[in-house]
Formats: C-alpha cells, structure tokens, sequence
C-alpha cells in the first residue's frame, strides 16, 4: 500500500535533497519552511531547536544545508512529531536530530525534562502561527498551524528567548502586514533585528518577512533587499530557485 493510500504522501524538497512524508490534507509544507532554514544561520556543532517544527521541513532543511549542526524539532501534534522522527530516519540525519512533542507555551521545567533546558540552542527558527482570519480552516492541524490569538506571539517568543543562550538568534517567518507587531514584541529582549521582506511577484507588496533578532542586542534596525519569489510571468525568479531548489542561504544566514 502507498503513502498516499494511507493519507500521506512523500514529496522531494530542496531539489530533491530532502525527501517528507506528510498528511496528504491539512497543512502541507510549503516556500515558507524552506525560506525560513535559508535564513537560519547555523554552524558546525551549533545547536538548532525548530518551534512549531510541524513534519521538520525547517529543521531538517537547516540540518542538510549545514553539515554538523544539532537540530531538535518540537510540536504539540503528535502524528507531526510521529512523521517528523520518521523524517529524520528517512534522510539519514538520526544522529544529529531528533523529535520531541511539547507545547510552545508549556513551562521551563517541561522543556527542561525534555532535554531542552534554558539557555540549551544557539538558535531557534520558527514559523509561528499568524493568521487571525474569522473563518479557521476546517482541518485541525491546519488550524494548529495557522491560528492566533494575542498570546500567541508572545508566548513563543518567551519561549524562544528562554532556549536562546546569550547572543544566540531567533530567525522566523511573519506576515508582512504584522510586521510592526512582531518588531514591537521582539523589543526589549532581541536587538539586531533583520528583516528581509518577500515578494509575490515584482512590484507588488510583501507577503511575508524573514526576520533575524539577536538575545540580548542592542544593535540596531536593518532592513536588507527583499526577495522576489516569481517574475511578472509566475516563473521563479533565478534567486528564489536557488534557495528552493539549490539550497542556497539568504543574507539573514549569513550576516
């Protein structure tokens, strides 16, 4: 029987580099994930925890790009977590990452006993949920994934800032137009904020932002040139085919 006679489907990432098995409904893996390991800087020996890490596509896509980095990807969902474990076995990465089901907003000593301590990652990606639409999706995950409340941003990010070590990098993916949130939000905690705004096609307005943040900075605001996903046809523009399918970093990985 195939993946997809079981309500799953396997699907080749990253050029073929990465290969997912995840639900066949519900919230699929997209640019955003992709986008947002680009923009993850990360070393050798560096240890990464992915939040909201859903089947791992971030995380794991961070682990294949950067050659003995630690990665530990955490979700509330169970069969995420489930397909996430069986993601790392399946592209041969068992031995520098791993799976574990928490809630974002449980506490210290829960993440603790998880082996996720304070001050544990030198960085932590996320694409938290962003959108606050009065008509949720009908599929739970999806809505897992997708839905806010007011809490939601800062729940993650206190949690974010309490796996950080001093200096480590929080790296996420928002909406464009909640930009001014989440900056707010960062404040006080992160300096040396990045944002690098994404483009639909050219000329129109972002869509989404990648944003950098360093715990415990002061350095200030910058906002680097934005990447355009497709030209005026829809085809990909050559430098968003080199992140999505040539595993090429953005700028934020490499300031």
């Amino acid at each position: 029987m195939s993946a997809a006679d079981c309500g799953f489907t396997q699907d080749a990432v990253l050029g073929g580099r990465l290969v997912l098995c995840q639900p066949q409904r519900g919230h699929r893996v997209g640019h955003d994930a992709i986008l947002l390991a680009a923009a993850t800087a990360a070393d050798a020996g560096a240890h990464a925890v992915d939040l909201g890490a859903g089947v791992g596509a971030a995380g794991l896509a961070l682990a294949r790009r950067v050659d003995g980095v630690a990665v530990t990807l955490v979700d509330i969902d169970a069969q995420l977590v489930r397909l996430a474990a069986e993601n790392i076995a399946r592209n041969g990465l068992a031995a520098r990452a791993r799976a574990v089901r928490l809630d974002v907003g449980a506490p210290a000593r829960t993440f603790a006993a998880a082996g996720l301590g304070p001050s544990c990652a030198d960085c932590v990606l996320m694409n938290p949920p962003f959108n606050t639409a009065p008509r949720p999706s009908p599929h739970r995950d999806r809505r897992t994934a997708h839905a806010a409340s007011a809490e939601t941003l800062p729940q993650w990010l206190h949690a974010a800032a309490r796996l950080l070590k001093d200096r480590g990098a929080l790296t996420l993916i928002w909406r464009a137009d909640g930009l001014g949130e989440l900056l707010g939000a960062l404040a006080g905690r992160f300096g040396a904020v990045a944002v690098l705004p994404v483009h639909p096609k050219p000329a129109l307005p972002a869509i989404r932002v990648l944003v950098r943040a360093v715990k415990a900075s002061r350095a200030p605001l910058a906002v680097l040139p934005g990447l355009t996903l497709a030209d005026n046809a829809g085809r990909p523009t050559p430098e968003a085919d080199a992140v999505l399918r040539e595993q090429r970093a953005l700028p934020l990985a490499l300031s």
